[in-house]
């Protein structure tokens, strides 16, 4: 079983080409699905690759190392619209599994729970795919297409993810439904940025997770926030059934689908409340 922790791109990209390796970083997800003694592929461990890891920004916006922790996450100093991301970075498993887990890990392993992804779609993060010839960027939307399936093809590695300059005035919210308060896979979340302009919405990103094979954002919603007043927004339809159409919301042990969609609409009144108020 080779192992390889390179530390250049270039070596990581050809060992990846040649050998067909199980791309790692932290680990929390590829150790817990090892059945006991299974220890049968090639690893590629891409956490000391330069580059790979920390949060840097530009005149263009934010780039986030795929590497990147989600303690780094909670400790970096960004500005309020990640607010929802530092919050989501929190329900990811434990204090150890924030220490561990990684960024680009949480996005790669496609599941419609995860808690990073609705956060980074409401920033509209798009997703920096490297290969041993070219280099491609995919918007997040675009990058997960189902249940634990991406459009990562087997010689491409995820190196950054990159978040458009935002508005310091841009606030954001998160919140998760789960069963209990911690270490719960959740029923539903939502994330939600939102601008103000002399009291009435001016933009609004909503972005809602567990509720369809991928996370969504809810256009539609968006557009029909923009010019109300804060004042009107406890008021506010979030329950709309067109609001609501990109969710297909199944039924499982946590939860019917008809019980989520209810939690959607209330999630998505109590972020966007939340968020206009920090404002």
């Amino acid at each position: 079983m080779p192992y390889l922790a390179p530390t250049r791109t270039e070596d990581a990209l050809r060992f990846l080409r040649s050998n067909s390796p199980k791309v790692v970083a932290g680990c929390t997800d590829y150790f817990p699905s090892l059945q006991q003694g299974q220890v049968d592929e090639d690893l590629l461990d891409v956490t000391r690759i330069p580059g790979m890891r920390g949060i840097s920004r530009d005149e263009t916006g934010w780039r986030i190392g795929a590497a990147t922790t989600w303690t780094d996450i909670v400790r970096a100093p960004l500005p309020p619209a990640f607010d929802a991301l530092k919050l989501a970075a929190r329900e990811v498993g434990s204090l150890q599994i924030q220490n561990q887990g990684t960024v680009a890990g949480n996005i790669c392993n496609a599941s419609p729970a995860a808690d990073g992804v609705p956060p980074l779609l409401a920033l509209e993060a798009t997703v920096e795919i490297a290969a041993a010839d070219a280099r491609r960027v995919v918007p997040l939307s675009e990058f997960i297409t189902g249940v634990r399936r991406t459009v990562l093809q087997p010689d491409e590695l995820v190196v950054a993810l990159h978040v458009p300059d935002v508005s310091a005035d841009t606030q954001s919210h998160f919140l998760k439904l789960g069963s209990r308060t911690n270490l719960v896979i959740s029923i539903a979340m939502v994330a939600a940025n939102v601008r103000l302009d002399a009291g009435r919405v001016a933009l609004a990103h909503i972005a809602v997770g567990s509720c369809s094979p991928v996370a969504r954002r809810l256009p539609d919603l968006e557009a029909r926030l923009v010019g109300t007043a804060v004042e009107d927004l406890a008021g506010f339809d979030f329950a709309n059934p067109e609001a609501l159409t990109p969710l297909t919301p199944i039924s499982d042990v946590r939860g019917s689908a008809d019980y989520r969609l209810d939690a959607v609409a209330e999630l998505c009144r109590r972020a966007v409340i939340a968020a206009s108020a920090r404002s």
